[in-house]
C-alpha cells in the first residue's frame, strides 16, 4: 500500500452546513433557528438558571435559620487550660500568644473560653472573654484586660 492509494472512507468527509444562503438551499429564511422567539436572535442572553418563567428552584426551596455574616466576628479561641503553658505572673497579649503558636493571626481578635483549669496568676490582655471564663479567671485572681477594637 502506498500513500497515494489511501482513500477517505465514504461518509467520513461531511461538508459544513451553510445556513442563511437562500430558501432553495433548504436552510434559508430562519437559517435553522426556528420561528420568532428569544433563541432565534443572534446572541440570545438566557441565564443558566432560567426555567422558562416557572418558579426557579432556588426560590422554591425553603430558607431556614439566621445568618449573621454581616456583623459576625471571627474570633481565635483560647481555652483557660491553654494558659497553663505560661509562667507565674506573665503578661499575656495576642503578640505573645502568636509567638507561642496558640493563635495564627494578629489581625483577628482573640477570645478566651472557660474550658479547663488554671493554677497560675497571670495578667491577660485579649479582645473578649466568655462569661464562664471571666468568672473562673476572677476566682483564680487573674487580671483580665479587654483590648480596644473589641466591638
Amino acid at each position: 500500500m502506498q500513500l497515494h492509494d489511501l482513500k477517505v472512507p465514504p461518509g467520513a468527509k461531511k461538508s459544513k452546513k451553510r445556513v442563511g444562503r437562500g430558501n432553495s438551499s433548504g436552510h434559508g429564511k430562519t437559517a435553522t433557528r426556528g420561528m420568532d422567539g428569544q433563541r432565534k436572535r443572534k446572541s440570545p442572553k438566557i441565564k443558566a438558571y432560567f426555567e422558562g418563567g416557572q418558579m426557579p428552584l432556588i426560590r422554591r426551596i425553603p430558607k431556614r435559620g439566621f445568618n449573621n455574616k454581616l456583623f459576625a466576628r471571627d474570633f481565635q479561641i483560647i481555652n483557660i487550660s491553654d494558659l497553663n503553658k505560661f509562667e507565674e505572673g506573665d503578661k499575656i497579649t495576642p503578640e505573645i500568644l502568636k509567638k507561642r503558636g496558640l493563635i495564627r493571626y494578629l489581625r483577628k481578635p482573640v477570645k478566651i473560653l472557660g474550658n479547663g483549669e488554671l493554677d497560675k496568676k497571670l495578667e491577660i490582655s485579649v479582645h473578649a472573654v466568655s462569661g464562664a471564663a471571666k468568672s473562673k479567671l476572677e476566682s483564680y485572681g487573674v487580671k483580665v484586660v479587654i483590648l480596644e477594637g473589641s466591638k
